[in-house]
């Protein structure tokens, strides 16, 4: 084995290393300042001093000045050098303060702040195999979840994924029944009740609590009347009020599951002869090293700490986050659909659609 150390590779990786230092001990700077509003005041009072920042969030100016700097640092907040003043840009503004924005990221760091928290646990399962069930996760992971991937959902679901799917989106404009299994604290669902006021919607998820935060979204949505959520397992819930459903759905959670070939069982079970399957996944090659960059990095993070260990919790064969079309393809194929494709995809997700 060669040992000699190239000083310039070197150089070039301890680069990257302080980058990757500086990100990590920065993530709980940013999310304070997600949970504080800090963001949201700078982009509707900015340019800022630290003490006009700390007066408008009600918060201590030497932590603001710490705070303001290191996100100075950081480029995720701008200084002006004469004003001596911080203020975000409309990018970071976009990404940070609003969240309505499809490209808002305050979610990431709570979900950050989670697998952190499970850190001793994960250790442990390293040495024994173990799992570690989604449920058992600090409740930072479930709302984190959400608001990660609200914006893409919001930005996508109605206006570009259900539109490359064949013929489901008059169905639902007359009027369908859809199941949203995996629905977490209900966002996808919500969007596809206010999207489609003609159909009616059941979002099922086995997180008693996550479940519970959905019904109450359904109300302040105003769509509670069309949409019903219940705690069940991907495996077992009931069908359309003793009739199947037209569209089944499954957003970035199949891969999760401890039975995700039971799960596709039970789909067809539950789905009319002339229904639709659509499974979001996030985006993935085949094999790993088409995933070797920024966004496969992040998926096989969250792969190691979350969705491989809910899976082996359940004593599943833990696919992963990266598991890639192919993979998803035989789970559909092996649970007795006949028809696959790939419908569409993003820098973030592939679009899947399976039909009996």
């Amino acid at each position: 084995m060669n040992t000699r150390v190239d000083p310039n590779k070197l150089q070039d990786f301890m680069g990257k290393a302080v980058g990757d230092i500086g990100a990590g001990m920065s993530a709980a700077l940013v999310l304070i300042g997600d949970r504080l509003g800090l963001y949201k005041a700078l982009a509707a009072h900015g340019p800022l001093t630290p003490t006009e920042l700390a007066t408008h969030t009600h918060t201590h100016e030497r932590y603001i000045r710490e705070w303001l700097n290191n996100q100075a640092a950081g480029g995720y907040v701008d200084y002006d050098v004469v004003a001596k003043k911080y203020s975000l840009s409309p990018e970071q503004a976009c990404a940070l303060a609003d969240e309505t924005s499809p490209c808002f990221i305050g979610g990431a760091f709570q979900i950050i702040a989670a697998v952190m928290k499970a850190e001793p646990r994960m250790q442990e399962n390293f040495r024994t195999g173990g799992g570690l069930d989604w449920c058992d996760h600090h409740h930072d992971l479930f709302v984190g979840t959400e608001r990660f991937f609200r914006p893409n959902y919001a930005g996508n679901l109605v206006a570009h994924w259900i539109p490359s799917l064949d013929g489901v989106v008059p169905k639902l404009v007359a009027g369908a029944s859809v199941a949203d299994v995996g629905c977490g604290l209900g966002t996808s669902t919500i969007l596809m009740a206010e999207a489609y006021p003609h159909s009616r919607f059941w979002g099922f998820d086995f997180h008693a609590d996550s479940i519970d935060l959905a019904r109450s979204r359904a109300h302040a949505a105003g769509v509670a009347d069309r949409v019903t959520f219940e705690t069940a397992k991907s495996t077992d819930y009931p069908d359309a009020g003793g009739k199947p459903f037209d569209f089944v759905t499954h957003f970035d959670c199949l891969h999760d599951m401890g039975d995700p070939t039971g799960a596709a069982r039970h789909v067809l079970k539950t789905l009319a002869s002339d229904g639709t399957w659509m499974i979001v996944e996030p985006f993935a090659g085949d094999a790993p090293e088409d995933n070797f960059n920024p966004v496969g990095r992040v998926y096989y993070a969250a792969s190691t700490m979350i969705c491989v260990p809910a899976s082996i919790a359940h004593h599943g064969p833990a696919l992963g986050a990266q598991a890639g079309e192919s993979t998803i393809r035989k789970v559909a194929l092996d649970g007795g659909f006949t028809r696959f494709r790939r419908a569409t995809q993003t820098p973030f997700n592939l679009v899947l659609e399976a039909r009996p």
